[in-house]
C-alpha cells in the first residue's frame, strides 16, 4: 500500500527555466548557450554544477548565490513557475486521503518560498539545508523515513532524476515515480534504468492518483 507521496522540487513541482536563465544572465552568457552546455554536462553524466565551471573556472555556487542576493537578485520562484498540473495533483491526492510531503535539495531561502506556496497543501516541507544532508546521500532518505508517518515501502518519492531521486529512493526502500520533464528526465528517459527502476513512469503528475489507486487495490 502507498500511504504517503513525497515530491522533489526542481523540475518536478517547479519549472526552473527562469532560474537557470537568470544564472546565464549573471554569468554574462547567452541563455541558449548556457542551456546547451547544461544539457551536454547532464548527458555526460556529470554534476550539473560543472556547467558553471565551463564558463567561469573556480565558480562557487554558494558564494555566487550570496553575491546575487546582495545585488538584489536572489534565487526566486513563485506560482507562475509551478508546472500546470501541480495544484490539481496535490488537491486530488489530498482528497484521496494520502499524506503529502515535499523534500528536495534546496536552500533555506527556497524552503521559505516553498512554505509560502505550499504550507496549506502538504504535511511536510523539508530541504537539504534544513536537514544537513543532500540527495543522493542515503542520509537524506533516512531523514525522510524518520519524519514521514509511514514505512518506507508505503512511501512514493516523485522526481525527475535517476541519479538524485529514483535510484537513491529505491535503494532506501521507497517506491518511486519518474516524471518526464526537465533536462534530466528528457536525457535519461529511454535508458534501461529509467525503464526498469521506477514503480511508475509519468508524463504528468495528474496520472498519480489513478496509478496509486490501482496499485493499492492490487496490494489489498
Amino acid at each position: 500500500m502507498i500511504r504517503a507521496v513525497i515530491f522533489d522540487v526542481g523540475e518536478c513541482l517547479v519549472d526552473e527555466t527562469t532560474e537557470y536563465g537568470t544564472w546565464a544572465d549573471w554569468l554574462g552568457v547567452p541563455r541558449h548557450t548556457f542551456a546547451a552546455m547544461f544539457g551536454a554536462v547532464i548527458a555526460q553524466g556529470r554534476d550539473y554544477r560543472e556547467t558553471f565551471q565551463e564558463f567561469q573556472p573556480g565558480f562557487d555556487l554558494a558564494e555566487q548565490r550570496e553575491a546575487r542576493a546582495a545585488a538584489g537578485q536572489p534565487e526566486a520562484f513563485g506560482e507562475e513557475d509551478l508546472y500546470p498540473d501541480v495544484r490539481d495533483t496535490l488537491a486530488t491526492l489530498r482528497a484521496d486521503g494520502l499524506w503529502l510531503g515535499i523534500a528536495g535539495n534546496q536552500t533555506t531561502r527556497a524552503g521559505r518560498l516553498l512554505r509560502e506556496l505550499f504550507a496549506a497543501d502538504v504535511d511536510l516541507i523539508g530541504t537539504s539545508d534544513d536537514w544537513g544532508a543532500s540527495k543522493p546521500d542515503p542520509a537524506f532518505f533516512e531523514r525522510v523515513a524518520q519524519i514521514v508517518p509511514a514505512e518506507p515501502h508505503e512511501m512514493l518519492y516523485v522526481g525527475d532524476r535517476l541519479d538524485n531521486d529514483i535510484r537513491p529512493a529505491a535503494a532506501a526502500g521507497l517506491h518511486t515515480a519518474l516524471v518526464r520533464r526537465g533536462p534530466w528526465a528528457t536525457v535519461q528517459w529511454h535508458s534501461k534504468e529509467a525503464t526498469k527502476t521506477p514503480t511508475f513512469r509519468l508524463e504528468s503528475l495528474l496520472e498519480l492518483s489513478g496509478l496509486i489507486r490501482h496499485f493499492n487495490e492490487r496490494a489489498r
